[in-house]
């Protein structure tokens, strides 16, 4: 059931990201040198951004979590 509401979740915190990388490149473009962009544009950098971050995350997750529920060698 937890799986669930993490799903529901992460659809409000995706327009949130996507609004929030439309305010700070706007702030920051003109000493990155970028030209301001729209929200739709910083809907696709999310996408971006989530599909190269969020498999990422959970392989290093997966990992750590396996270290943990592993016995201890030799017993």
């Amino acid at each position: 059931m937890g799986n669930f509401f993490k799903l529901l979740s992460a659809g409000p915190a995706f327009f949130l990201s996507a609004w929030l990388l439309m305010v700070f490149g706007g702030i920051v473009g003109e000493q990155v040198g970028t030209r301001p962009f729209g929200y739709p544009t910083a809907m696709v950098a999310t996408i971006g951004l989530w599909l190269a971050i969020v498999p990422a995350a959970s392989a290093v997750a997966g990992a750590r979590h396996q270290r943990r529920a592993r016995p201890p060698a030799g017993s």
